[in-house]
């Protein structure tokens, strides 16, 4: 299961849209620098139809799905709480069918 956490009003050639925010369960990840586990979760954001009244009474709900890793072309982003640019080379999607139980095993062995 997936919630959406928020929304957000984007333009593109010159129209505008909302997307909606979905973050994904829990997860602990070791830190790369440290060893240290943190907890976190994975969010991405869909594209909607839906108008800022409706998207604003859709936070909270949950959907049925998981928000997957995909690996992309490599793109610069700016760490929010730094200001660092880093490069990365994956991005996450919201994929609609739920995670079986193998899936999970095997996804944690590969981390």
């Amino acid at each position: 299961m997936v919630t959406i956490a928020d929304f957000k009003t984007r333009e593109k050639e010159n129209q505008k849209f909302n997307v909606l925010v979905l973050q994904g369960e829990v997860e602990m990840v070791q830190s790369g620098s440290t060893g240290r586990y943190y907890a976190t979760a994975r969010t991405c954001t869909i594209s909607c139809t839906f108008n800022d009244v409706i998207c604003q009474s859709l936070i909270g709900k949950k959907i049925p799905g998981s928000i997957e890793k995909m690996q992309c072309d490599p793109y610069e982003y700016a760490l929010p709480s730094t200001g660092e640019v880093i490069t990365l080379t994956h991005t996450y999607y919201y994929n609609p069918n739920e995670r079986t139980m193998e899936q999970e095993v095997f996804s944690m062995k590969a981390a």
